[in-house]
């Protein structure tokens, strides 16, 4: 557990305007609806939330239940760790990929937020789908060795093998009540 804060003053930006998804008429429950950047910037940014200790680097919150803490009520979206620009799909090819920018170069989470991130698309998305997911350039010290774990099929599989790290994730994703 990290005792300090890693980033004590985080940059917050202003939220972006969401774009309403349409509803359709008719919706055939049994057709293959294609996944777009928007969706899955809506399964990331809304859906996770990571425990106090990682929290120094970011802070994901639920929209209908808030997880605040006193240090930085943020959420991802308004730390532009995550932005709807920096998420590629391809429903053709059934590809995505997620490029995440930690608020500092130094943040020793960034594997643990990656990791957290790719169980959630892994979770939420048909299987069909392969996730990539990438610190963007230029901006995490060990940005080579972190890409590498978290796209690396056998390392990310040894890593949910571990059950303190398993516990870890299912705590980051858990919903928040009250």
């Amino acid at each position: 557990m990290v005792s300090g804060l890693i980033n004590a003053n985080p940059v917050v930006y202003e939220k972006k305007e969401r774009r309403v998804r349409s509803a359709l008429d008719y919706v055939d429950e049994y057709a293959v609806e294609p996944i777009d950047q928007q969706e899955v910037f809506d399964i990331l940014s809304s859906s996770l939330i990571l425990m106090p200790f990682i929290l120094s680097c970011i802070k994901f919150e639920v929209p209908l239940s808030p997880c605040f803490d006193p240090e930085h009520p943020y959420s991802l979206e308004e730390l532009k760790v995550i932005t709807e620009d920096a998420i590629e799909v391809n429903d053709e090819c059934s590809y995505v990929r997620v490029t995440f920018t930690p608020t500092v170069e130094h943040c020793s989470m960034a594997t643990v937020i990656g990791l957290c991130l790719r169980v959630k698309l892994m979770r939420s998305l048909p299987s069909r789908y392969k996730v990539d997911i990438r610190v963007a350039p230029g901006t995490h010290a060990t940005e080579a060795a972190v890409n590498k774990q978290l796209n690396d099929k056998e390392r990310v599989a040894a890593a949910l093998e571990n059950p303190n790290l398993v516990d870890m994730v299912d705590e980051c994703l858990a919903p928040t009540y009250g």
